[in-house]
Parts: C-alpha cells; sequence; structure tokens
C-alpha cells in the first residue's frame, strides 16, 4: 500500500472548487484520497511531502486532442475556415509513420498537457486511410509511460471527409473525384472490429489509459456506422465523443441531406445518450439545446480553435441555462498549436462577454473552471471519480507555486488561475496517486531527450508533409465555391448568433 501526505497546502475542495480556509493536509492512498484534514490536525501518514506555499488544485481535463496533428504546429495556414483548413490534416496521401514517430507525435501532447496542468485528455486518434494497429499501441505506449490519464478513441467513420460536405459532385472535377474516391482504406467494419478488441483489453473501468470511442462527426457516418459505434459504448460502458455543428456549414449540410440539424437526426436514431459529448456545439437554436437537455447529452467547448478556424461563438449561457452540461478541450495542435487547456479556460471565460449586455449573464472564471474538472469528468461518464478533491476520489492533483508572480497578492486564487496562470507556476503533479511532475521535473520520462529525439524525427518528416500539403491545393478551388454556396443558405432564424457581421 502506498501511502502520502500533501502537508501544508491551499485547496480547491469539493464539486464547487471552493478555497480551504487555511493549510490543509490531504493523505493519499494508493490511488485514492484517503482525507482530507486541517493541517496539524492529525499526524501525516506515510512520506510527508511539503505542500507549503502552494495550491493544490483538482487536475485539469482536456475533453479533445488530436495527437495525429502534432508535428504539424504552425505548419497550416492560420486564416482559413474549418472546411478549407482541415484538408490538409487528412492528406489525399498519407504522410508514412514508424511506430515510433507515432510514439513521439503522441508524446507532444502529453508532455505539453501534464505541464499546463491536465491530468486527464482525451485524444480523437486518426487511423484513416489505412489502420496500422502498432500505431495505436504506440500512441496508448506513450501516455502509459508519461504517466498521464488519458483515453485514446480511434477516428471512425465510412464516408471520405471529402464526401461529407454538399455540392462534391457539382464542384469537383471528374478527375479529381475518381482518384478520391480510388484511394485505398481500410474497411470500416475492419476498424470497428479492432475497436471491440481495445473495448474490452483498454475499458477505463480497468486502466488508466484506456479506450475512447470517437466518430467524427455525423455528417462523414452513414445512419447504420453511427448506430453500431453507438452500440459498441452502449456495450462496453465507454464515453463518447463526435463533432457536431461546430460551423454554420454543417448545419447547412444537415438540412440539406435529412431535412433538419445534425443535433435533430441524431436525436431522431436515438443516438444522444449520457457519456457522449457534443465537441464544439456552436450553431445551435433552443429546439438543439433542449434536445441536448433531454438526453443528458455534454457539449464541449473548445474555445481557442473556434477562434482560429473562424467557427464562431458558442452558446454557453444558453446551454447552462438549458440544463446541459459543459466541458472544455483544446482540439488539436494543427490548428491551435498548442494543447494548454490554461489558454483555453481564459479564452473561454473572455470571449463569452462578448455576448449580449446583461454582465449578470456573463461567464466567468467559475464556470469554465467547472468545465475544465466537475464538468469534464461528467462529460466521460465519471463525475463521481475525477474533477474534484474529496475523499473517495481519484488522486489526480496538481500544485502551483504560489510565491511566484501569479498568485502576488493572493485575493481570489481560483480567478487568479484562470485569468493568469500559464502553467510555469505548477511544480507538482500526481495521476492515479503517482507523482508523474515533482519540483517541475517530469518523473517517468527523459523529457529533454525525447524532445531531441522530436525534433530529429520531424526534420525527417518534413519532405513528406510539404509534399502533401502541396498535393491537397488541388481541393482548394472547389471546395471554396462549396463553401461560399454553403453560407447563402437560410438556417433557422432563432440559432444562436455564432459569428459578428461582416
Amino acid at each position: 500500500m502506498n501511502t502520502y501526505t500533501l502537508s501544508g497546502g491551499i485547496a480547491l475542495l469539493g464539486v464547487n472548487a471552493r478555497q480551504s480556509d487555511g493549510p490543509v493536509d490531504i493523505v493519499i492512498e494508493d490511488d485514492l484520497i484517503k482525507s482530507i484534514k486541517a493541517s496539524g490536525e492529525a499526524e501525516p501518514e506515510g512520506e510527508i511531502i511539503d505542500a507549503r506555499n502552494r495550491l493544490v488544485t483538482p487536475g485539469l481535463i482536456n475533453g479533445h486532442v488530436h495527437s495525429h496533428e502534432n508535428y504539424h504546429k504552425a505548419f497550416f495556414d492560420d486564416n482559413l475556415p474549418l472546411e478549407l483548413w482541415m484538408n490538409y490534416t487528412r492528406p489525399l496521401k498519407p504522410i508514412e509513420f514508424t511506430p515510433r514517430q507515432v510514439y513521439l507525435r503522441t508524446m507532444i501532447a502529453a508532455i505539453e498537457a501534464l505541464r499546463t496542468g491536465a491530468t486527464t485528455l482525451s485524444d480523437d486518434f486518426n487511423v484513416s486511410p489505412v489502420l496500422h494497429r502498432e500505431h495505436v499501441e504506440a500512441g496508448f505506449q506513450a501516455y502509459e509511460d508519461i504517466g498521464i490519464r488519458a483515453n485514446l478513441g480511434m477516428t471512425l467513420f465510412d464516408k471520405p471527409f471529402f464526401r461529407a460536405v454538399p455540392f462534391v459532385d457539382e464542384e469537383f472535377p471528374s478527375d479529381l473525384l475518381a482518384a478520391l474516391d480510388g484511394a485505398k482504406s481500410t474497411p470500416p467494419d475492419e476498424v470497428l472490429k479492432y475497436l471491440r478488441v481495445l473495448a474490452k483489453d483498454r475499458n477505463p473501468a480497468d486502466h488508466r489509459v484506456s479506450c475512447l470511442v470517437a466518430p467524427s462527426a455525423p455528417q462523414r457516418c452513414t445512419d447504420p456506422f453511427l448506430k453500431e459505434v453507438r452500440n459498441i459504448a452502449d456495450e462496453f460502458d465507454l464515453p463518447l465523443i463526435i463533432h457536431v455543428q461546430e460551423t454554420r456549414m454543417q448545419v447547412v449540410t444537415g438540412q440539406l441531406e435529412h431535412g433538419m440539424t445534425l443535433i435533430e437526426h441524431l436525436d431522431k436514431i436515438g443516438f444522444l445518450r449520457d457519456k457522449t459529448q457534443i465537441v464544439h456545439g456552436i450553431w445551435l437554436n433552443p429546439r438543439e439545446i433542449d434536445i441536448l437537455a433531454r438526453a443528458g447529452t455534454t457539449v464541449q467547448h473548445n474555445p481557442t480553435v473556434n477562434l482560429i478556424v473562424g467557427s464562431g461563438l458558442m452558446p454557453y449561457r444558453a446551454l447552462l441555462d438549458g440544463g446541459v452540461n459543459v466541458s472544455l478541450g483544446s482540439d488539436g495542435c494543427g490548428s491551435i498549436e498548442s494543447c494548454d487547456l490554461h489558454k483555453a479556460m481564459l479564452t473561454g471565460a473572455l470571449l463569452q462577454k462578448l455576448r449580449g449586455y446583461d454582465y449578470k449573464r456573463w461567464v466567468g472564471a467559475k464556470e469554465v473552471y467547472s468545465a475544465a474538472t466537475i464538468g469534464a469528468a461528467k462529460g466521460l461518464g465519471r463525475g463521481d471519480e475525477l474533477g474534484a478533491i474529496e475523499v473517495g476520489r481519484k488522486a489526480d492533483l496538481t500544485a502551483y507555486n504560489m510565491r511566484g508572480i501569479t498568485f502576488t497578492p493572493s485575493n481570489n486564487l481560483l480567478r487568479q488561475l484562470v485569468y493568469a496562470e500559464t502553467g510555469s507556476n505548477l511544480d507538482f503533479v500526481i495521476v492515479d496517486g503517482q507523482i508523474v511532475m515533482r519540483d517541475g521535473v517530469l518523473t517517468r520520462i527523459d523529457e529533454m531527450a525525447l524532445i531531441d529525439e522530436i525534433k530529429a524525427e520531424h526534420e525527417k518528416l518534413l519532405p513528406q508533409m510539404i509534399a502533401s500539403k502541396k498535393e491537397v491545393e488541388s481541393m482548394r478551388e472547389p471546395m471554396e465555391r462549396i463553401y461560399m454556396r454553403c453560407q447563402q443558405i437560410d438556417i433557422a432564424e432563432d440559432t444562436h448568433p455564432a459569428r459578428l457581421p461582416s
């Protein structure tokens, strides 16, 4: 039995992240929080870890990264809307990775996540067009080695990405369409067969690094495929994430394909449940918010990436008022260049103040911090285990040095954590009861050696990355025409406004 005491820190306690009245001692036994008492009230147990002058917090939960984008930081144009940008991350000719390169690629997100206070992350991990099982295993191994809690889900779809937008047959040259349609890919049934293996062998009930169900988006999946994915998630009691209505164009796509929005269609086929997160959920109307609340489905906010690809402003307050749980994510490094959840909290709290003049309805530090902790835990179906410092919960904790300028003077520690902290004062991280960062040093890996190796492998991959980027240019003009056509199609008038007018 492994027992130790974090002694003398100020802590954010409970699901409401209430600041402790004074220093506390937190006793950790194996992977759980055993007790929380005022410092000095009882004898410390096991090893004593000095937490004086530290702010002890629940580990943040980053609900959405794409580790397959990690070599592409700042590689793409930062002024492209999602539908034009995303073609570059799904190239016509896939980049050929070795398992070691995938391992290193995954480490990029894992290192940054821990260094910015996230003890849990969910990785929507691209395995298309051809599934290499050894690549998936390399991703799992990276998360195992660094010590973070991770949910890895293969990106699932049975319709090619370029076929998931309207007007493709009208706007794409026939020779380009033939080449795209003829590309080699792993049959979707084979991917789902492997998902079942992972669901059994990597279930979150038994594993710190576990399986997630990650259908890409409803417009990229046929209804039978979506229903089978839903069945697998339910059978193995797995969390599920799916991108829905990130952009106005996706609302239009639902209208053209189903005669209703994508949210309404998912509701119609019985897809929306609890332990399910709608990633982004920006372009929503009041009826859709009612649907999500009734289904117990979480909406996940990714504010930084929503800005960089111009998708818009999520109706955060309307979701909260409607009874919808909200979680938080960073999204992938190929778009926003970072998986730093501190940036996401800061941006989310500031951005929502643009919606309306009634300041009493603005969203601030308290709401986004809740989304990054207990809200994210609920989205994963682990609201009783993660996301808060309470007796009996998992010991996933972080400690920030309050002697830094960020917390000087100390007035409201939660606000200072959200609005001022960058991770620079983080010096101690515990995941599943294990110390994975101590005195600012990651304890389970040789960080500098890995960074040097990542840089070297990136140099080897760069020619492929450049060639792939050039090849995707053949899709640029037809996709631009489709994008502009969709902007001319009306959507429901009561959709919450997500963009400023031109």
